[in-house]
């Protein structure tokens, strides 16, 4: 049925979180299926079919695998809800069978078995989210019928440990992980710096027997990770916040007159920019050079041109054929 059968994720071309390289390891994906699907699972059973290439290197990445290659599992780890989910889901659900499928069988008569796909979310942001709930594609739908022909749902968990699902109590993993992550955000919550509150965690761990074995091995990658995930975040925040206020500035420095006109054209600037830069980042960690190029136009009818570009891409080359 498979076009390949690679059983682990090594040196992975795709950009790695801390959390795809936890569940990268099969012992670990195998017991989270268990705890997910109800059902014995061994690490032999899991073989790995995350995405490769430009449209699948999100910094919170994909992690896909399939479980005995009857079910196939989809899933993402996010700190902010998308409610693009299930469309985006449903683009990664076609790339994979490309992956799986031998294209020739599509042309045969007799009917081809394929995994039964799954897809998750498991969320640990900050901000207030059930412990459980469905994400729909026919939610998306311009004209909405009872019965629509396609439907993809996405179940979002959420990975708090103050949510207490269930997921947190069968599952030792995710257990682990979510334990982790809470005492870096305890730690920021308490004044520390970013730095510290991770590298303090780290150590909590290897304290507790936390995560033990994988911050025995990848410690120091783990923390490069976060590190970049958070510094990222903040840095994209503060970089917009700042180009609007510059714009904002340069308005008035100009002088009430002429100050408005300017500071308004600055500000509309850095706003089409940002309704840009918000659309690709369904797609991922945006690269430097297209943040670049976006940042520095300054010719509306072209951010025009590429905020309608941005809403239909599917891959940031796709994007950068448009931005030349």
């Amino acid at each position: 049925m498979t076009k390949g059968n690679r059983k682990g994720i090594s040196n992975r071309e795709v950009k790695d979180s801390a959390f795809t390289t936890f569940f990268g390891e099969p012992e670990n994906a195998s017991e989270l299926y268990a705890a997910l699907g109800d059902t014995e699972v061994s690490p032999e059973d899991i073989t790995y079919v995350t995405l490769e290439g430009v449209l699948f290197i999100a910094r919170k990445n994909d992690l896909a695998f399939t479980v005995k290659n009857r079910v196939l599992v989809i899933s993402e780890h996010q700190s902010t809800i998308n409610e693009n989910m299930p469309l985006r889901d449903l683009l990664y659900l076609g790339r994979t069978l490309e992956k799986l499928l031998d294209e020739k069988n599509l042309y045969r008569r007799k009917m081809i078995s394929v995994p039964t796909p799954e897809f998750y979310v498991f969320y640990n942001g900050d901000d207030p989210f059930p412990t459980e709930k469905i994400l729909r594609l026919s939610d998306a739908y311009l004209d909405k019928t009872e019965h629509p022909m396609l439907e993809l749902e996405v179940k979002v968990i959420n990975i708090n440990l103050a949510s207490g699902h269930r997921l947190l109590k069968e599952c030792r993993p995710m257990y682990e992980y979510s334990w982790f992550i809470q005492q870096i955000k305890d730690y920021l919550a308490a004044g520390w710096s970013r730095d510290d509150a991770i590298a303090q965690a780290v150590r909590d761990c290897l304290d507790e027997g936390i995560m033990a074995e994988f911050m025995q091995e990848h410690g120091t990658e783990a923390v490069n990770m976060l590190y970049t995930q958070w510094n990222w975040d903040d840095a994209m925040e503060v970089e917009r916040e700042e180009a609007y206020e510059d714009g904002v500035e340069a308005g008035k420095a100009a002088g009430m007159a002429t100050g408005m006109v300017a500071g308004q054209t600055l500000g509309d600037l850095n706003r089409s920019r940002q309704d840009i830069l918000d659309l690709l980042e369904d797609l991922g960690e945006i690269p430097e050079d297209i943040q670049s190029r976006i940042y520095t136009e300054e010719d509306t009818q072209i951010l025009r041109r590429w905020h309608k570009a941005a809403a239909k891409a599917i891959s940031f080359d796709a994007f950068r054929a448009q931005l030349k």
